[in-house]
């Protein structure tokens, strides 16, 4: 703390302002009252900080960050540990990739799969029944597989099934 006192802060913190205010009027003279305003708040700040002790405390948090700052881009064992980082972010993305091209390519073995079972367990009704009844039921069955389907080919997207579930229900 030895270095804050070190300096005269009054002195520099109404020079700053003095420097600011004349910018704010010549910002109020080329761009109008706003701007102005605006550049006149700013300038009246480090006075306010320097009277309110505020400035201490600035220079407290800009001495720890410095600090923080220097530790970090000087020291060999931080750059291991970003680059352990780094490589950690790697591999998650290379994992999700992985995870997405599996789940995307299950999706597709199932759906198809589902569509071959409804048309084997239709070929296989109806011989076993017989008359008008056994025509109408597997007729019902495959047209439920092809609707479900439609979605799935429009872009295999994960909100396919929710999108169809939502729409058989009448919510748009």
């Amino acid at each position: 703390m030895g270095n804050f006192e070190a300096i005269a802060w009054l002195p520099l913190c109404a020079g700053v302002t003095i420097a600011g205010l004349v910018l704010a009027f010549l910002a109020f003279r080329r761009r109008g009252a706003a701007a102005g305003l605006r550049t006149t708040a700013w300038a009246l700040l480090p006075v306010a900080a320097y009277l309110t002790g505020a400035l201490q405390s600035l220079w407290n948090i800009g001495t720890t960050v410095v600090g923080f700052v220097t530790g970090l881009v000087f020291n060999p064992a931080v750059w291991a540990g970003v680059a352990v980082a780094g490589l950690s972010v790697v591999l998650f993305v290379v994992s999700g990739v992985m995870r997405g091209r599996k789940l995307s390519s299950g999706r597709k073995k199932k759906d198809t799969g589902a569509a071959k079972d409804s048309g084997a367990a239709a070929e296989a009704r109806q011989p076993v029944r017989g008359g008008g009844q056994a025509k109408a039921a597997p007729a019902a069955k495959p047209q439920q597989p092809a609707v479900a389907q439609k979605p799935a080919s429009k872009g295999d997207d994960d909100f396919s099934d929710i999108e169809e579930l939502l729409k058989r229900r009448g919510i748009s």
